[in-house]
């Protein structure tokens, strides 16, 4: 690498992320390589543009895409990394060799120009071995340079691949896949620091051996030896603390998971007195990683203070032992302190890279779990990418175990709903209705069965195109710390006004968005700050209705509304009808069933009926509803 690209791969980093992120987390890649901008899908070979809902004419056959392939960043993509990764190397060769001008230099001032007392070589010799210390500078810190744009680019390259694979990956409520970003970073600190400088200086050790035996033969008999030993050491080493470490690395991403509820339930918590118990849990993961890491310390620390024993005795050994041949004349006393100098450079990185041993298997270990979770993504998998869907949603005898438990959550679910249709789901807690609702969307895969979209399967839509044809509102709505406007446009920046608008005024919160002081600018914090839980909720649904969707899923959509909120909601079901837009709704609240064409009732995972509202609410409201009984008892009554 060239110093003059110093700030090269700093400077690309956020335009590397960028495309990495349009590109991966669009889950798609243009025939070239290059990614949409409108919905970062790939466009047909004469490269046509999308229409803005991110959909092209259904009338044209699209080509063959697939998302962009994760396991090729592992190969080609980090393929320049490597190549200076090897350049680093190389480049530490050197610097080695050139620090074998030291101890040369010592000898010939101890055995030439002492002798002599000439002071023209004093400085010729000076000025050589000078202008070797200057080069082994300067290319010492180009070896940094590359590593530390080595360290830059990986994290570029891999930065918006792993976030994508852990964000599908999480999409069954874990969040552990999020600790790989934390990996990136490991690996990062690892390429930047010493450990690493010291494993490629381990190559050059032969030099210096060599070296010594040129000076003499049981000189490098004693560095061979020891350097022998060390490498047992080394092997040892390796041995006694992997299992500790690994150990340490899970109790600790398992305290991070704990501090993450923490952080997400931080109201809760508060509210009734739970930081306590929260604590406790969060110490027992970190007293447990710690533990392990303490273990794992203790051994490298002792196998590291053996090495260094092992070091400074063969240090004693090649000065004694050289005085012992200069007192037979078998060497001078410059030698003898050349070879102690050689001596200690071709031990040293052995030394170093044992005691450094926990940053490699920390690195090694980041490196296998982001190899992992790239490699087995469904992200890879190639797609065809479909005509715009019509909102045809159909449900074949879905069943669903959750590993590892072999509770059945739902069991034979079957029903159709022909575009513009609406479903009320209504059932019990714990009936599985929420675990329906995100089976529905793509969420939670199931264990047998299938949810086709316009006769295709879920797993089959390109995720893009799925996502835009789709709306979901939780139950439990999050949105963006970000404007209003953002959250609704679901992020997206390439959208226009009157996209947003039409959302809003589809959800009916065009007037509930309008009373506040910015309006759609209006910032929203971390904590929904300041939206209260049914404006949060009925934001989402703006969200959820945004891009003119052929699906909505709608989990609890009333459940914080007030009386003015629900008219909105049962008004923006009633526009959706009109558009042709197929809406799933779960409600424990009569009032919305009045907006919907069917009815299911579900029990125990188990659909007990489902039929035309006009037929499905005269059995609920004889079952309890009637009486002011709420919906989960009077469908439980029903079954």
């Amino acid at each position: 690498m060239d110093p003059t690209t110093q700030h090269e791969a700093a400077n690309s980093l956020a335009d590397n992320q960028e495309s990495e992120t349009s590109a991966s987390a669009n889950g798609h890649a243009k025939a070239n390589g290059s990614a949409s901008a409108a919905n970062g899908s790939a466009q047909a070979a004469k490269g046509g543009a999308n229409t803005p809902n991110g959909h092209q004419p259904s009338s044209v056959l699209l080509q063959r895409t697939s998302d962009t392939d994760f396991r090729t960043v592992l190969s080609n993509g980090l393929a320049a990394c490597r190549r200076n990764v090897f350049n680093a190397a190389i480049f530490s060769f050197v610097v080695n060799v050139l620090l074998l001008a030291m101890p040369i230099y010592l000898f010939q001032l101890s055995d030439r120009v002492y002798t002599s007392r000439s002071q023209d070589t004093l400085i010729m010799l000076s000025i050589v071995v000078g202008g070797a210390i200057i080069a082994h500078v300067f290319l010492d810190m180009m070896r940094r340079f590359i590593l530390m744009r080595v360290a830059v680019e990986t994290e570029a390259k891999l930065g918006a691949p792993v976030l994508s694979a852990a964000a599908k990956a999480s999409q069954n409520g874990s969040n552990r896949e999020f600790q790989m970003l934390g990996d990136l970073q490991h690996l990062r600190s690892f390429i930047t620091g010493p450990v690493i400088l010291m494993m490629m200086d381990v190559p050059v050790a032969p030099i210096y051996l060599a070296a010594t035996f040129l000076i003499h033969p049981d000189l490098g008999w004693i560095v061979g030896g020891t350097g022998a030993v060390l490498f047992v050491i080394a092997i040892v080493n390796q041995k006694l603390t992997a299992v500790p470490y690994t150990q340490a690395n899970t109790f600790a991403m398992r305290a991070n998971l704990a501090a993450d509820a923490m952080a997400r339930n931080s109201q809760v918590i508060n509210a009734m007195g739970m930081i306590p118990e929260g604590v406790l849990i969060w110490g027992r993961e970190t007293a447990a990683s710690l533990k392990a890491q303490v273990s794992a310390q203790d051994r490298n620390i002792y196998m590291t203070g053996l090495s260094k024993l092992v070091r400074l005795f063969t240090q004693i050994g090649i000065l004694g032992w050289g005085a012992h041949l200069a007192l037979h004349d078998e060497l001078t006393g410059g030698m003898v302190i050349a070879a102690s100098i050689i001596g200690s450079r071709a031990l040293s990185p052995v030394e170093g890279t044992i005691e450094g041993w926990r940053s490699f298997v920390q690195a090694r270990s980041a490196y296998a779990r982001i190899k992992t979770l790239l490699q087995n993504s469904p992200l890879n998998w190639e797609r065809l990418r479909l005509p715009r869907p019509e909102g045809r949603l159909t449900v074949e005898r879905i069943l669903y175990v959750p590993p590892p438990t072999k509770k059945v959550i739902l069991n034979g679910i079957s029903f159709e709903l022909e575009p513009g249709e609406s479903l009320a789901i209504v059932g019990a807690s714990g009936s599985g209705k929420s675990t329906l609702a995100r089976m529905l969307v793509g969420s939670i895969i199931p264990t047998a069965g299938n949810v086709r979209l316009d006769r295709m399967d879920l797993r089959n839509w390109d995720p893009r195109q799925f996502g835009q044809s789709v709306g979901y509102l939780p139950q439990d709505v999050q949105l963006f710390p970000a404007s209003i406007k953002a959250n609704i446009a679901r992020m997206r920046e390439d959208v226009t006004d009157e996209m947003v608008f039409d959302a809003a005024e589809l959800a009916d919160v065009h007037e509930m968005i309008s009373h506040f002081a910015y309006g759609y600018e209006t910032q929203v914090l971390i904590d929904g700050t300041p939206l209260s839980g049914g404006q949060k909720q009925r934001i989402g649904l703006a969200r959820a209705f945004f891009g003119d969707p052929r699906l909505v899923v709608l989990d609890e959509p009333n459940s914080n509304l007030d009386a003015p909120g629900e008219l909105a909601l049962a008004k923006a079901l009633s526009r959706a009808k009109k558009r042709n837009i197929t809406v799933v709704a779960i409600t424990q609240r009569p009032a919305l069933l009045q907006s919907a064409d069917k009815i299911m009732v579900i029990k125990e995972g188990t659909a007990h009926a489902i039929g035309k509202r006009d037929d499905i609410i005269p059995l609920l409201t004889a079952n309890g509803a009637g009486r002011g009984a709420p919906l989960s008892t009077a469908s439980e009554a029903f079954a």
